[in-house]
């Protein structure tokens, strides 16, 4: 078996995070816990994946803080899973991967899942980057800079 590299000591804020969520399956879990799935069962019929590889993303996941297990919501003894707020900030990672494939991995008269404002039942817009000002940023338009951390 492949042993995977660690990005643990990387200054690169793109690779530190793919120890955690650089699999497939990982962030198909994180999508699913968005869509509001809870438990293991439900996480294994939604993605058809195996016990031992769904319970390990699942364990790797809580470990990377970003799922949490909690009591169950209806009192068994079962556990629930749920996103952290570290989990709950991949959201914009997962609208962005999101709108992507949907520009670039569909027909244009494919039938698709959307994602779309619960209110207004409308496609959410387009992620853009923006500079501090306001404009809309291009590749072109930005460098990696080592900066000192801030939040």
């Amino acid at each position: 078996m492949v042993t995977r590299t660690s990005h643990a000591e990387a200054s690169c804020a793109v690779a530190r995070p793919l120890d955690a969520i650089g699999d497939g399956w990982s962030l198909l879990i994180i999508r699913d816990a968005f869509d509001g799935l809870r438990r293991f069962g439900q996480f294994q019929k939604s993605l058809g994946l195996a016990k031992n590889i769904l319970s390990a993303r699942l364990r790797s996941l809580v470990a990377h803080g970003i799922l949490e297990t909690v009591p169950a919501s209806d009192g068994s003894a079962y556990q629930d899973y749920q996103l952290t707020e570290k989990g709950r900030g991949l959201f914009p990672v997962l609208v962005a991967l999101r709108q992507w494939g949907e520009e670039y991995f569909f027909l244009p008269e494919e039938v698709r899942a959307r994602l779309v404002d619960r209110e207004r039942n409308q496609p959410v817009a387009r992620l853009e980057v923006h500079a501090t000002d306001g404009r809309a940023l291009t590749p072109e338009d930005t460098v990696i800079a080592m900066l000192p951390g801030t939040r």
